[in-house]
């Protein structure tokens, strides 16, 4: 009997138990959850989260699960979506560099609404996690082809759909049906990013809800095609082409979702590199905005293709100044820093920050196969002739991993923002709570008392 990648990653989910994940795995996945809570708290009031909330709160009949900052619980399917577009909204959040994909904005809302609805241990939950993460992180490690889709909503409904079978505790067999009744709803593409549409913060959110909804279904008796992946008209021959050996090396022997990085700056992680080398040119020679001539961005196609556009702010503001590496070094020299006030429609539509964006000329590096870096600034001034900075690697990548002081740092901004932005006392109890997740013995009310 042939077995299935399905198969082998229903089984692998189904049979590994907390006791059996590395604490520093444990370790890693809080601190990506607190990192995730923090920037939907500060999304949730980022430019079309009222409209969405307004198309379904309404209707909410069951009172199941949360919506983060402040929001009222509705159903776990509705709570799934609002929160994940709510986690996307600000470009904020954490990175799988090597596999590209956004994962805990796609399996925390998933998996930590189905374990609310169903009063799930906090160790459940933080198994289910784990491994939700795990999954979509493999995926993206196997498919390399960058055709267009947009990795983290077409691999992020099969982790999602893991997880959440997981908490449901379908067993091997209700785990591959998830996954197949998931092949069923993959979607999402990089045509939102080119075009600077709020699209690009739902792709994942309705990754988050279709993997919930997957495993409801397989709870529920649906079948499912046993080969979602590698079968005849399965993902990898529909999608993308991936190699299966990827997926399932070290499987249950290392964690690669430990490996994701977080995001230093509020926007797409191809402008992260060229914003890091603006801001140590600006700093290092006191560079003031009167003084730069124009500027060059030298970056690799992959980079141009989502970053490169020329800016125009006039349709999406917020999307477009995340999106345009144009912006984002015209930004870190006028303002010194890139926060989350720079990606708000003042700053997006600011006349001075856009007639010097329209000075920045985007270079395409051929040579230069990177996804996220190297990236290379130029700045001609005044005064100075021509200041030059290449940084090689993401800022809160493996060789530069962002702190616990800067994680805090981070947190606190963002979670004295959004739609209902708390007391410093407050964050203080949240970040706790979530640090010690596993202790929680009831889900459904992990945020009470905060």
């Amino acid at each position: 009997m042939t077995t299935t990648l399905s198969g082998t990653l229903g089984h692998y989910v189904s049979e590994t138990q907390y006791d059996t994940i590395a604490p520093a795995v444990r370790h890693a996945a809080k601190r990506m959850m607190l990192d995730t809570l923090a920037v939907a708290w500060a999304g949730s009031a980022a430019p079309g989260m009222a409209e969405l909330q307004r198309g379904l709160v309404p209707a909410a009949a069951l009172p199941e699960s949360l919506l983060w900052a402040g929001g009222p619980r509705v159903p776990m399917l509705d709570a799934a979506f609002l929160n994940g577009a709510a986690a996307a909204a600000l470009d904020y959040d954490g990175l799988h560099l090597e596999a590209v994909v956004h994962t805990d904005i796609v399996c925390l809302p998933a998996v930590l609404a189905t374990a609310e609805r169903l009063h799930a241990s906090g160790k459940q939950f933080l198994t289910a996690l784990i491994l939700a993460n795990e999954v979509v992180c493999r995926l993206g490690l196997a498919t390399r082809l960058h055709s267009g889709w947009f990795y983290t909503s077409i691999h992020g409904v099969f982790g999602a759909a893991a997880g959440c079978a997981k908490l449901f505790d379908l067993g091997a067999d209700g785990v591959r049906d998830a996954f197949g009744i998931a092949l069923s709803q993959v979607g999402g593409t990089q045509q939102s990013m080119l075009e600077k549409a709020l699209t690009k913060r739902i792709q994942s959110a309705l990754a988050a809800r279709a993997g919930a909804f997957s495993a409801l279904l397989a709870r529920s008796g649906v079948t499912a095609p046993k080969e979602a992946f590698e079968g005849r008209f399965g993902f990898y021959n529909m999608y993308e082409e991936g190699d299966t050996a990827k997926v399932l090396a070290g499987l249950g022997e290392r964690y690669v979702s430990a490996e994701t990085s977080m995001k230093k700056y509020p926007s797409c992680a191809c402008n992260h590199a060229l914003i890091e080398a603006t801001l140590a040119l600006v700093r290092e020679h006191d560079l003031q905005p009167a003084d730069c001539l124009g500027a060059k961005a030298i970056i690799s196609p992959y980079m141009n293709r989502l970053v490169g556009t020329p800016y125009n702010p006039t349709q999406n503001p917020q999307v477009a100044a995340q999106f345009s590496v144009q912006y984002s070094v015209a930004c870190a020299i006028v303002r010194r820093r890139l926060g989350i006030a720079e990606i708000q429609k003042e700053a997006a539509l600011d006349a001075q920050l856009v007639e010097l964006a329209r000075r920045v000329e985007v270079v395409v590096d051929d040579a230069n196969s990177g996804e996220m870096a190297p990236g290379t600034v130029e700045i001609t001034t005044r005064s100075r002739g021509t200041l030059r900075r290449r940084v090689d690697h993401l800022p809160g990548g493996p060789q530069q991993p962002v702190t616990d002081a800067e994680l805090a740092a981070k947190v606190s901004e963002c979670m004295a923002l959004g739609s209902a932005p708390l007391s410093p006392a407050r964050i203080a109890r949240l970040s706790a709570r979530v640090m010690a997740i596993d202790e929680i013995t009831d889900m459904a009310g992990w945020f009470d008392g905060i």
